[in-house]
């Protein structure tokens, strides 16, 4: 891809996916033909289960309007949308992601407790969108959330400013409900299903730097604001169903059968921040969803300071994303890095990192 310095741009790819791929600076060889003709360096394990590819695929966000309301088709849909429409979905494969903040970020991910959920569609305006049964569960939620995505422009225009003429107290432990809307509104029209969606049904974070969300595949997420590190199962199927131009809107119908009620609170969508293994200074944290595709590690030094990574046995993908400073790899090379530099690091290779200033890191790998 040919970069004009005068445009701005909201995403940075990283690895081997076929239409935005990475390149070797040196040769101007694509990523994924260095792979398949040196396999050796993925490591076995890699190579058994994935061939000679990089199972991941990191990327770097930056934006200040909400991205689609979405999902991640799971594996047997996947593969299923695949054969049906290659040119849509455009692999068979999942999509699970972790997002880390680089800073504030907003989003929403994963649905509120099904009791608070069900205690705002008691409002008047709201209670048109209830099925007609006696006990409201999560199938009650889809039957929701479906009506919530059919309805017209002008109901959901309607719902909105009936909601915004209630007050914040009637939204329980959610008062900035009105408000939220009023700001989805001037994002997407106050015509955008999703607004309702996200505002109503969604758990609405903000998170600060360092802080991270899991989403699995079929896992309703929307992302409202900041920059943040990405890192999903190398696919890039989506399911689009609010806040982008009702043409580019996946069916309601696929998108509502599709869903999953995991997690269904704030706090199940973070992803805890741990102290890695592989930093042998303690400088070095691993962000480590419960999935086999890759884990991220993140390092930050400090003016003058150092940290060394053990080997790792398999790929990975390395940025810096702030600082600069070196690295020593084995053979007794030392490598400049500075900030928005990415490298490949091949299976087996430790890393000694130091720097004069201050220096962060993020490393997705799989082993």
């Amino acid at each position: 891809m040919q970069i004009d310095e005068s445009k701005n741009y909201s995403e940075m790819w990283m690895g081997t996916y076929p239409s935005n791929p990475s390149y070797l600076l040196s040769t101007g060889e694509h990523l994924g033909e260095y792979l398949k003709n040196n396999p050796q360096v993925v490591g076995k394990s890699v190579l058994d289960r994935w061939g000679p590819e990089i199972p991941f695929l990191p990327k770097i966000l930056s934006f200040s309007k909400a991205l689609p309301l979405q999902i991640h088709p799971n594996l047997d849909l996947a593969a299923k949308l695949h054969k049906q429409d290659p040119k849509k979905f455009g692999d068979a494969n999942h999509k699970p992601e972790i997002a880390i903040a680089l800073s504030k970020f907003e989003l929403f991910a994963g649905w509120k407790p099904l009791n608070d959920i069900q205690a705002h569609f008691k409002l008047k305006p709201l209670e048109k969108f209830v099925p007609t049964q006696t006990h409201f569960n999560d199938e009650t939620l889809r039957q929701i959330c479906k009506s919530l995505l059919n309805a017209s422009p002008n109901v959901v225009a309607t719902t909105i400013k009936e909601l915004q003429d209630i007050p914040e107290s009637h939204f329980g432990a959610y008062p900035y409900i009105p408000g939220l809307l009023d700001r989805l509104s001037k994002q997407y029209t106050e015509f955008d299903n999703g607004n309702l969606v996200a505002a109503l049904l969604m758990n609405y974070l903000t998170l600060g730097p360092g802080d991270s969300i899991f989403v699995p595949a079929d896992s309703i997420h929307a992302y409202l604001e900041g920059d943040i590190v990405e890192c999903m199962a190398r696919s890039d199927n989506v399911i689009n169903t609010g806040f982008c131009p009702r043409a580019e809107r996946d069916s309601v119908e696929l998108f509502s059968q599709a869903l999953t009620f995991q997690p269904h609170n704030a706090q199940d969508a973070l992803l805890p921040r741990r102290k890695s293994d592989k930093g042998m200074n303690g400088k070095t944290d691993a962000y480590a969803p419960p999935i086999s595709e890759f884990a991220v590690l993140c390092t930050c030094l400090g003016a003058g300071e150092k940290e060394t990574h053990k080997s790792i046995l398999g790929p990975s993908l390395m940025i810096v994303t702030k600082g600069c400073g070196s690295m020593n790899i084995p053979g007794g090379k030392k490598v400049e890095l500075k900030e928005g530099w990415v490298f490949f690091v091949g299976q087996g290779v430790a890393l000694d990192f130091c720097t004069e200033k201050g220096m962060a890191v993020y490393r997705a790998y799989a082993e």
